[in-house]
């Protein structure tokens, strides 16, 4: 008897702590409308948690798990039409390389239905659902929703569902594996706190290096924006405003200095205004949009024909004259309006910059926008205070000329380059199919062909000056641009090109996905392969059945790494592409272990004899990557992924899982120790 109690305490704690383990960041309300006499509305409402989205039922092959709900079947209803989903948030996913759309903090579906009986009954309906935050993409979802229809109630009946304390809160998943084949090969140690940890530690760099990306991007552009004939000019003639207006070089100096911080919260307040007049959220779904993509590429298209000589592009002189005005007034109001006056008369060269560098702000959200804008406006008025404070370095100063408008004709390259990157984001979302991967590298070859030859003064364009020589300077930037237009070549071909990964369109979105000879080489390779296995990323021979890699690791007396992956984790691709792809690396994943790579969103079906119990849900499994999924869930305590776990080819532990860790040198030292090869 005692022995009975005891094991069926084990149990419940068993349950205990995996329902308090298992991390579920949606809840589910169920609400019933009364539209017509006979025609009500179904509505499911999904209360996301901050930080995560949930998928739309919209998503294209090859992309990460839709929202799907299936309704049973009764004589007292019939459905009309599909479900309809709200307008949610498009992005072009620069990991699936398409429009993927999602919801965050909350979503609600509704499905029209027509009633045939006059009765109380209820709807049962079963939701299946994929969330990822930044960091984690959690398996596919499938919670248990119902509805009652009253036709006797006036009102809407709303029926609340805990999905947190359902069955359902983690995929119904079970392994054909057995059971002392699972608990063999569980981590020793817990795996929870660590993910925690690594996850929280990950999420802090990145976002304090995406900061510091959009100051430095955002100074340097101020710079250059610093050397355009509209703004470079006006350097002398605005210190020297400073020098003989003020009495004193110390009252000089004051001025300059407000002058600059006036130039600075002017930017600022421009990044604050777009940000509050869109909110960062809405200008990172703008940023993705087909028409806005289109628009912006026509309207970086005119600013780069402006930049070379084209047209001239101002804002209406009476803009300025009034501004002219103000600044007559003097004291720090006429200071605050010259400052003004700046801006508006340089935006045919800065408005460009300006406008590029705020999108790209917007769109990482927080803060970024407003980091933006003072990174180029600290560029823009140092100048201006620092020769106010040395009135001497105005004589170092090289004299205004044709390199001027050369810098003019630069970035007037540099923009239409741009330009194309929101032609091909457009074009990536249509999936037309015009503007593939060679082909915008093509073009590229060829702006930055003519900008190496304009640089070497064998093209002229309307505002240049006659050329009898080009400076040093000149001739080294002509040799970098040249050497990039030749790195870029290769890439027609298949080549990665890394130095620009993110801007032309994926190897897949290409005439020749696989490059030149790859598929000969494919399947040249596919024949020595192990029985189960397949080529990875990199590859890396991998396999994707837990048993068969195991069994093989044994054959070859080589230990193990489990990957607990999915098709739709964003973070398990920039694991494989950018620390996996490391040189030492790749050689561990390749030389030193075998990959055993589990994808938990496979929606492949088992076949029927391996449909077993879930120990998770209490329901029948029905695809493989459920069963991958509990099995994580039941050995590991946790959902998300990517999370790795080194063990020997009896499935014991041989380290602490790692989860999504970005830094090339940390993973390394993990799979180092965990194989114990800081001694080879």
């Amino acid at each position: 008897m005692k022995r009975i109690v005891f094991s069926l305490s084990l149990l419940l704690l068993f349950s205990i702590v995996m329902k308090a383990q298992v991390y579920n960041p949606v809840k589910w309300k169920t609400n019933v409308v009364k539209i017509f006499e006979n025609e009500y509305e179904l509505q499911a409402k999904a209360i996301i948690e901050p930080g995560w989205h949930l998928y739309s039922q919209n998503v294209s092959d090859g992309g990460p798990i839709p929202t799907h709900f299936s309704f049973e079947n009764k004589r007292e209803f019939n459905i009309h039409e599909g479900v309809k989903e709200e307008k949610g948030k498009t992005i072009n996913d620069p990991v699936f390389k398409m429009q993927i759309k999602f919801f965050e903090k909350e979503a609600t579906f509704r499905q029209r239905i027509k009633i045939s009986a006059l009765k109380v009954f209820k709807i049962k309906a079963e939701v299946e659902y994929m969330v990822c935050n930044d960091e984690n993409c959690l398996p596919p979802t499938y919670d248990a929703l119902e509805f009652t229809v009253n036709p006797f109630q006036s009102k809407a009946e709303t029926v609340e569902t805990d999905v947190a304390q359902s069955k359902n809160t983690i995929l119904p998943d079970s392994v054909a594996i057995t059971e002392s084949k699972v608990v063999a090969s569980a981590s020793k140690e817990p795996a929870g706190k660590h993910v925690k940890q690594a996850v929280k530690k990950s999420e802090s760099k990145e976002n304090t290096k995406s900061l510091w990306t959009i100051f430095l991007l955002s100074f340097f552009s101020g710079f250059a924006a610093l050397l355009t004939p509209c703004v470079f000019p006006m350097i002398p003639m605005t210190v020297s405003f400073f020098t003989k207006q003020s009495k004193t070089k110390s009252q000089g100096i004051r001025k300059a200095i407000f002058y600059g911080i006036s130039i600075i919260a002017i930017y600022i307040f421009l990044g604050a205004v777009v940000t509050w007049a869109f909110g960062a959220d809405s200008l990172n779904a703008l940023s993705t949009n087909v028409w806005f993509n289109l628009i912006f590429f026509a309207l970086l298209m005119v600013f780069a024909f402006s930049f070379l000589g084209a047209f001239e592009i101002m804002l209406p002189n009476a803009w300025a004259n009034k501004v002219d005005t103000q600044a007559d007034r003097g004291g720090i109001i006429g200071i605050l309006f010259m400052a003004l006056a700046l801006a508006i008369v340089s935006f045919s060269c800065t408005g460009p910059i300006v406008g590029t560098l705020l999108v790209e702000a917007a769109s990482r959200g927080g803060i970024a926008p407003f980091i933006g804008m003072f990174g180029f406006s600290l560029a823009l008025a140092l100048p201006f205070t620092l020769f106010a404070a040395f009135p001497g370095w105005l004589n170092s100063l090289p004299k205004s000329g044709g390199w001027l408008n050369s810098v003019k004709v630069v970035l007037g390259f540099l923009e239409m380059a741009l330009a194309f990157k929101f032609l091909s984001n457009a074009d990536l979302v249509l999936q037309l199919h015009w503007l593939e991967r060679e082909t915008f590298l093509a073009i590229w070859i060829g702006i930055f062909g003519t900008l190496a030859l304009y640089l070497f003064g064998k093209i002229q364009l309307p505002h240049d000056s006659p050329l009898s020589h080009i400076s040093v300077g000149r001739l080294g930037l002509g040799i970098i641009v040249l050497s990039f237009t030749i790195y870029l070549i290769p890439g027609v071909w298949g080549a990665p090109l890394k130095m620009i990964s993110g801007f032309p369109p994926p190897l897949s979105y290409s005439e020749m996905p696989k490059g030149l000879d790859k598929g000969t080489e494919s399947n040249e390779q596919a024949a020595n392969l192990p029985e189960g296995a397949e080529y990875g990323p990199h590859n890396i021979i991998a396999f994707t059945d837990y048993e068969k890699g195991m069994a093989y690791a044994k054959k070859i007396g080589k230990p193990v790494m489990i990957d607990f992956t999915g098709h739709a984790c964003v973070n398990c691709r920039k694991m494989e592409d950018n620390v996996w792809s490391d040189e030492q690396v790749l050689k561990i994943l390749k030389g030193d272990l075998v990959l055993i790579s589990l994808y938990v969103d496979d929606k492949r079906e088992l076949p029927e004899n391996e449909r077993i119990i879930s120990k998770l849900t209490g329901k029948k499994i029905k695809y493989i990557g459920q069963k991958w999924s509990e099995f994580q869930t039941l050995t590991y305590k946790t959902n998300a992924q990517p999370f790795y776990v080194l063990v020997d080819n009896n499935g014991k532990s041989l380290a602490e899982p790692s989860a999504y860790t970005p830094d090339v040198t940390e993973y390394l030292s993990w799979l180092k120790e965990g194989l114990n090869l800081n001694n080879f």
